[in-house]
């Protein structure tokens, strides 16, 4: 009885479905002509294959931001998925026949309409996917797609080759796999890092005091209009350009101990700006970080990416304290780092994934990364807090990092003594496969192979040949006995307080 009461209602809701779908076909086609027909037509046909798709992408990669080509890359992404879903699975399990020709007027029509399953609409899963992949990263340019997106959707209905419940089932479908996309490639936040309190010394007006570093080669050469900038906005500074072939902390050193410097500034990427706030921490002074590079992590992340930012802060003497790192290796001088610490494969990972973040985001790009470093990465042979294990690489970041169960994508705090550890396991059976196939289907978190906690304190030992250490991007230590510690507060930041604080 049960059953034959469940197919009753199947047939019902079928039935109402199409009843409504009529209606609503037989409303559209009672519109009188306008030029909007002609408009629509060739909408959905620049929507075949996501040709329009690609094209808005390709704006969004050339005159939007850093969150509108992260938008683009997601949402093609999801494009990818939803087409080959609705067109390749769903459609296939759910034959339905399309509207009949002489449903909409001959104008509308198209010279050939296809010929497939009309459930689900390919191109309004496809629309959806882009759209609402594009709004998890820009909220503002997924409104400027929107309205394209639902346009698509009603142009099939508009041109006869689909009812209305296919749009909207295939719009459902499209979202919801654009919506899962943050399970393996989490939506990063624009907003800084939570910092301590704001609070104030001494303004440093026109650069007088401030000793201020220049990189004129970083970002590809960019800084060096930026260096004249500065110049001119702090004539009273002692300006100090790099030079590559030159011990910068040995300047550093000389020029601290003649002349009367009440503050460093920096501009650079983030090499200079660690090489920098090492000495700005060692020399207890208050540090300006005017971005200059081509990734600025730190910069991004602590909130002074803005240059006009980091002036206001001096104009007014703003500050904030925040963490640092560092480690010390092979009973060496305890080395500073800002952003991350890693050994093993990680800084070859790091490499790979630079070369190809800017072109299609940083989650793929990390991923191709992770992968191909795993097929050809040999085991590290380790002892982590006591414990003998075999790791493929070793991560430590300056603070909190996000998300924990994915590959490190932003830091939401740098200032609660902190330091997020991360390392993969090659002591585990087929753990090169498994990590492969976490990474990529985003069960990182479940995988055993994947071992994050946080801590304030880390010692590592190599058991064979010394190994590479990289800080901050740069490679060029090494060492077999490595401590990592972190240094709360250590670090006096140039940064006004928040608008909304």
């Amino acid at each position: 009885m049960r059953r034959r009461k469940r197919k009753t209602s199947s047939a019902q809701l079928h039935g109402r479905t199409n009843g409504l779908d009529r209606l609503l076909v037989g409303r559209s086609a009672r519109v009188p002509p306008t030029a909007a027909d002609r408009l629509l037509r060739s909408l959905s046909m620049s929507a075949n294959y996501s040709r329009l798709w690609v094209g808005v992408a390709a704006a969004l990669v050339v005159a939007g931001g850093r969150a509108p080509r992260r938008g683009a890359v997601r949402g093609l992404l999801a494009v990818s998925v939803a087409s080959a879903v609705a067109n390749g699975i769903a459609k296939p399990l759910f034959p339905r026949r399309r509207p009949p020709d002489e449903s909409v007027p001959f104008v509308r029509r198209l010279v050939s309409p296809p010929v497939s399953s009309s459930f689900p609409s390919g191109h309004a899963a496809s629309a959806a996917a882009f759209a609402t992949g594009v709004a998890l990263e820009s909220p503002t340019a997924g409104v400027v797609v929107a309205p394209i997106a639902l346009a698509v959707g009603y142009s099939r209905v508009h041109i006869g080759v689909h009812w209305p419940s296919d749009v909207v089932a295939g719009a459902a479908l499209g979202s919801a796999i654009a919506l899962a996309t943050r399970r393996w490639w989490a939506a990063r936040p624009d907003d800084p890092a939570t910092l301590g309190p704001t609070t104030r010394i001494e303004p440093v007006r026109d650069g007088n005091g401030l000793l201020l570093v220049g990189n004129p080669f970083s970002g590809s050469g960019a800084a060096d209009d930026a260096l004249q900038q500065l110049r001119k906005r702090l004539p009273a500074a002692r300006v100090l350009e790099l030079d590559p072939e030159a011990d910068l902390d040995a300047q550093l050193d000389d020029l601290l101990g003649r002349e009367h410097i009440v503050a460093l500034g920096v501009l650079g990427g983030d090499g200079t700006v660690s090489s920098v706030a090492a000495a700005a921490v060692h020399h207890r002074l208050p540090l300006a970080v005017f971005a200059g590079g081509t990734l600025n992590h730190f910069a991004r992340d602590a909130g002074v990416e803005d240059m006009a930012r980091t002036l206001r802060a001096l104009d007014r003497g703003e500050v904030v304290r925040i963490d640092t790192a560092r480690v010390q290796f092979d009973r060496s001088e305890p080395q500073t780092f800002i952003n991350t610490a890693s050994l093993g494969g990680y800084p070859d990972f790091v490499r790979l994934r630079e070369r190809w973040e800017k072109r299609i985001g940083k989650w793929p790009a990390a991923g191709i990364a992770m992968v191909r470093l795993l097929f050809r990465a040999q085991p590290l042979h380790t002892t982590i807090d006591g414990a003998r294990t075999a790791i493929w690489m070793l991560f430590v970041g300056n603070g909190r990092y996000h998300p924990s169960h994915q590959i490190p994508m932003s830091r939401p705090e740098i200032h609660r003594g902190t330091l997020d550890i991360r390392y993969l396991r090659a002591d585990l059976a087929f753990s090169r496969t498994r990590l492969i196939w976490a990474t990529l289907t985003g069960t990182l978190e479940s995988s055993a192979t994947y071992v994050h906690r946080q801590a304030d304190r880390l010692d590592v030992g190599v058991a064979h040949a010394p190994v590479s250490l990289a800080t901050d991007g740069e490679v060029d230590h090494r060492g077999k006995d490595f401590t990592f510690t972190s240094r709360p507060a250590a670090l006096t930041l140039f940064r006004p307080p928040d608008e909304n604080s």
